[in-house]
């Protein structure tokens, strides 16, 4: 997929719509996860979900139930940045492609 390297959009910051340097945000390496998430990495060996002490929530009710084949794309994870005040902002929703490029 195609996208613009540069989009004119709205500011909330400044109140205007102003240029915006498109780009994809960078991934995390692998086993480094953000201290301020949810739970951080040191919750990860209770293994029991925080709200009913997992009672409930382990399996589906249908035991058989099982999701068919892989996803075939990951979701595309853009950022874009004003060039007037420097702030970086995130679309509310991203979409799925197997490859973007910018022209």
């Amino acid at each position: 997929m195609k996208l613009p390297k540069t989009v004119m959009r709205y500011n909330p910051v400044l109140r205007r719509h102003t240029e915006h340097k498109v780009t994809i945000a960078k991934k995390r390496t692998p086993g480094q996860a953000s201290p301020m998430a949810k739970f951080g990495k040191a919750r990860t060996q209770y293994g029991k979900g925080h709200g009913n002490l997992g009672r409930y929530g382990s399996k589906p009710p249908v035991s058989k139930w099982k999701m068919a084949g892989k996803k075939r794309s990951k979701k595309v994870d853009l950022r874009f940045e004003c060039t007037v005040s420097k702030k970086q902002f995130t679309p509310r929703k991203s979409f799925r492609a197997k490859k973007v490029e910018f022209a």
